[in-house]
């Protein structure tokens, strides 16, 4: 999927550089996390001084992914070359812009998202063809022989997995597989179970969170014949509970298997924007990524985000139902 010209580019940005600061967009998932992991420890092997970036806390959900604590919020003394993962939309990095330079000149992005609003950048790697962005780092390591240790096929492992729930999505073909099979190829010890295991025990809920989602399900409100959900999380809520359990996720989980529900949304206010989360949650919507980019946000037809400079929760919640009215069949 990334051509020669790519390929050489990257190679030669990163050969110039010294210090490379990886940064992740607003609102970090499992592809962003081991996409970022992954590089640090590619770049590592090169003699790169890394650092991994990200405007906000990793959420607590994602902490099964070995490195998530080396992630800073604070902007290195210098940076020789910003490569940006798994976004390619300026919304989801507005409190990044006001920490580091990211000039274009200094700038590559990385990613598998559509979206309208592209970053400037002076190299963009996008395939959205690609089921996760680590598929396409492991393309450039590989294109470029360079060592895949353990704990860069581990996180790309980790990474595909978050994007594809366990390789069950319908865009999870033979280029996506011939990935993780040459994973467990060059590292026989990497194991999706061993992933799965830690992802599974850090998502045991307490009893206080199993209360919290049956208040949020009962607060979902429904539009189309049921087709759309909505619930809305306020910023108390986010304080109080974010850390044991990431609410949006914890109701979207819940919806996926509500028969007549085809798309799930979660609206999370918080004191100076919006953000939302949006799943296909019966493989029947398939619009996510077109309801997203309306709000210039981006991700797939079956998953997507975006985040709005404004609280007016009335406001935004009526434009995702007409928005998304007008898209649904």
């Amino acid at each position: 999927m990334i051509n020669d010209k790519q390929t050489e580019q990257f190679a030669k940005l990163v050969g110039e550089a010294k210090h490379i600061t990886v940064v992740q967009a607003e609102n970090p998932d499992g592809d962003s996390l081991g996409s970022s992991l992954a590089l640090e420890s590619l770049l590592s092997e090169l003699g790169k001084t890394v650092t991994m970036f990200c405007a906000v806390e990793i959420p607590r959900y994602m902490r099964y992914i070995d490195g998530w604590s080396r992630v800073t919020d604070e902007a290195p003394a210098e940076t020789d070359l910003f490569i940006v993962v798994d976004t390619s939309s300026a919304s989801l990095l507005e409190k990044a812009k006001q920490k580091l330079d990211l000039e274009p000149s200094s700038l590559v992005v990385i990613d598998h998202h559509g979206t309208t609003e592209s970053i400037d950048a002076t190299l963009v790697i996008n395939e959205p063809e690609a089921v996760a962005t680590s598929q396409l780092i492991f393309e450039l390591a590989d294109h470029l022989k360079w060592e895949v240790t353990f704990t860069a096929a581990e996180a790309m492992l980790a990474s595909i997995l978050a994007d594809t729930l366990g390789l069950s999505l319908p865009s999870v073909g033979a280029d996506s597989l011939d990935v993780v099979a040459e994973l467990h190829r060059r590292q026989p010890e990497l194991t999706i179970a061993a992933i799965e295991q830690r992802r599974r025990e850090l998502g045991r809920k307490e009893i206080e969170i199993i209360t919290y989602k049956g208040e949020l399900l009962q607060r979902v409100e429904y539009f189309f014949d049921n087709q759309l959900a909505i619930v809305v999380i306020p910023l108390e809520e986010i304080k109080q509970y974010s850390d044991k359990y990431n609410p949006s996720v914890l109701v979207l989980e819940e919806l996926r298997m509500a028969k007549q529900v085809k798309i799930g949304i979660s609206l999370k206010l918080y004191d100076d924007r919006i953000t939302g989360k949006l799943r296909d949650v019966n493989t029947g919507g398939d619009i996510c990524d077109q309801i997203a980019v309306e709000f210039g946000g981006g991700g797939h037809p079956g998953s997507a985000g975006f985040k709005v400079n404004s609280t007016d929760i009335d406001a935004i919640k009526k434009q995702v139902v007409t928005i998304t009215g007008k898209l649904l069949v």
